[in-house]
């Protein structure tokens, strides 16, 4: 197994995060998996919301904390934003029927960790925390990913100006 590579903001605002939300959006495929880890408030539904906002969906962004589940009917690839937050076991991620969801769409998962061993390998996974310097207003963001994304990242990390 290959390690993941990482990518690092040390510093991002949350109109940052929607941009690189809509970036990622913009290069995103049938059965592409993004999870979102970071503690609660840290910004993984605003960067969902951007995501999916970014696709030209027109309605009503909700957090699916207690659903589990929203899935956008958007084309050509339609969206499944799942938030894990309040399964107790990882088995009860499969009653949602994710093995179709995630070959069908793009899936993007809050709380990923929730999913143990049954999460899958080669996505993209978005972590973010408080800034240690500005809590408040800025948030550090890392991207881990297998060589899968490699091309994909290199374009936003052009088309934001943090090419290196």
């Amino acid at each position: 197994m290959t390690k993941k590579q990482t990518f690092t903001i040390q510093e991002i605002n949350e109109i940052e995060i929607c941009k690189l939300a809509g970036n990622l959006a913009s290069l995103s495929l049938m059965g592409d998996i993004i999870t979102l880890s970071g503690d609660l408030g840290v910004g993984k539904t605003v960067f969902a919301r951007a995501f999916i906002k970014a696709l030209k969906y027109e309605g009503h962004v909700p957090s699916p904390t207690f659903t589990l589940l929203q899935t956008y009917e958007i084309q050509p690839v339609p969206i499944s934003h799942f938030d894990f937050y309040r399964v107790e076991t990882p088995e009860e991620i499969f009653e949602l029927g994710v093995e179709d969801l995630f070959l069908s769409g793009i899936s993007l998962i809050e709380w990923p960790e929730k999913m143990g061993k049954f999460k899958p390998k080669d996505c993209l996974d978005l972590v973010l925390s408080y800034s240690k310097t500005e809590p408040e207003t800025n948030r550090s963001l890392s991207l881990e990913y297998e060589v899968n994304w490699s091309e994909r990242i290199k374009t936003i990390k052009a088309r934001m100006g943090f090419e290196h």
